[in-house]
């Protein structure tokens, strides 16, 4: 794979793995109810060694280029854990974790490891659909204190809600591959037809109303 940018590689490694699966015409329903004809489980990645180590090399160079003042990373709980602790590691870090909210048992953490007020902290995600579960993991982070820097992330669908949530919440984030890209290798691979590809894009255009 030679003369792709991230985004591009990105997407020809989450393919190659079938991490994401493009199925237009036996679509998937989401935990919310939503029909889609993509389903994105990047935790795939973590049991291929080329395309682990291509993300966790990508994402700390992100995190180098747009968050240079980071003092600790956070995964949010669960994929995003084991992505934040590869890239800390290489970072040579602090690293911690932001549970969906607080255990309700024990010492009833949310956030576990070791934070201080004070420390900027950079969020991994391996996926942003709406945004909401990684913005819950921002507010948790800022209610100990912590400024959060910015989240960076596998990959998005890029829904404009996504977007707003995450102007409106004043974290940037970026990503290092998106649905476009996908979709466009995705047709040049000969992964999916044209056909199919009418089919993502009418998807995208509103995906809580497709195929109800």
């Amino acid at each position: 794979m030679q003369n792709l940018t991230i985004s591009q590689e990105v997407a020809h490694h989450l393919l190659r793995i079938q991490a994401i699966r493009l199925r237009p015409d036996q679509p998937f329903t989401w935990a919310s109810g939503w029909k889609s004809p993509i389903y994105c489980d990047n935790r795939i990645s973590l049991s291929d060694p080329e395309a682990r180590t291509y993300i966790k090399n990508s994402l700390s160079a992100a995190i180098k280029g747009y968050f240079k003042d980071v003092d600790v990373i956070a995964g949010v709980a669960t994929a995003g854990i084991a992505q934040g602790a590869l890239v800390a590691d290489l970072l040579d870090l602090p690293f911690c974790y932001v549970r969906p909210e607080p255990k309700k048992h024990g010492m009833g953490n949310q956030i576990e490891g070791s934070i201080k007020p004070g420390q900027k902290a950079v969020l991994i995600e391996d996926l942003i659909s709406t945004g909401g579960s990684s913005l819950k993991a921002a507010d948790a982070l800022r209610s100990e204190g912590v400024e959060v820097l910015g989240m960076v992330a596998i990959f998005t669908y890029g829904f404009e809600i996504a977007s707003e949530n995450f102007k409106h919440a004043g974290v940037p984030f970026y990503t290092l591959s998106n649905y476009d890209v996908l979709v466009e290798e995705a047709v040049k691979l000969d992964y999916i037809s044209e056909t199919q590809l009418v089919t993502l894009q009418d998807w995208r255009v509103n995906p809580s109303e497709w195929r109800k």
